[in-house]
């Protein structure tokens, strides 16, 4: 039984990210089900804490009862038994914001990612706020090395395009070029997709939440907004 993919613009834990979010817990068997957040791209700057208790207290207010944050913060914790094993626990797997090139580097081969990519074919959610849904893809933009980076791989021929409202949509320009034929996931802030279709649907993802998602296929955008769905034939 595959899982769920939840993949988020950025601005976290707040506002209208409720509601990709709380689709997120339903889809992850409700709120007494695991929740993970892996606050790793947050640890650079000492960060991953602070927000990961944000994150637990984000999942708790919208009504999950067994969240965590897990101390993945390098090589070594992301292939820690203890951590692992709450992974392969989890319903709903939460990977935060924070700097994409440390993130995608430090679950690169791990045993936390293959406990991920586990849980997933097992039916459970892996989601992802900026950094989080960008190492998901085949390919990342890492904004510190102005590079394109390969992904984690978990969607095929797409790279993300995070915080789209406010700054992403300044990449698009320069990525299709540098990724042809790839499509290139624009999502607002405080905005979620989920491919979440019903069984024998073939329109695959549903934009939740306060703004759009915008496809780029051969740099022609195409845009969506909250409530409306779209396929995945971009996968293939």
């Amino acid at each position: 039984m595959q899982g769920y993919i939840l993949l988020e613009g950025g601005a976290e834990f707040g506002g209208q990210m409720s509601e990709p979010d709380r689709r997120a817990i339903e889809l992850a068997g409700g709120p007494e089900s695991p929740v993970s957040i892996i606050p790793t791209a947050a640890a650079p700057d000492n960060n991953h804490q602070r927000a990961g208790r944000n994150g637990v207290n984000w999942f708790k207010s919208l009504g999950a009862t067994h969240v965590e944050s897990l101390p993945l913060i390098d090589k070594v914790s992301a292939n820690d038994l203890l951590i692992v094993n709450a992974i392969s626990k989890s319903r709903l797997i939460y990977m935060l914001g924070g700097f994409t090139g440390y993130l995608g580097e430090t679950l690169k081969n791990s045993a936390s990612w293959q406990a991920m990519l586990q849980a997933y074919s097992n039916g459970a959610v892996i989601a992802g706020s900026s950094a989080g849904a960008m190492v998901m893809c085949q390919y990342y933009f890492d904004p510190g090395k102005r590079l394109v980076v390969g992904g984690l791989g978990l969607l095929l021929n797409t790279c993300v395009l995070p915080h789209h409202d406010t700054f992403g949509k300044n990449w698009a320009q320069q990525l299709t070029s540098l990724l042809p034929g790839v499509v290139l996931l624009g999502i607002d802030e405080q905005t979620g997709m989920i491919d979440d279709a019903e069984e024998g649907r073939k329109i695959g993802w549903r934009v939740y939440g306060q703004g759009a998602i915008t496809l780029y296929r051969g740099g022609k955008p195409t845009v969506y907004h909250t409530g409306e769905r779209f396929n995945d034939d971009f996968l293939h």
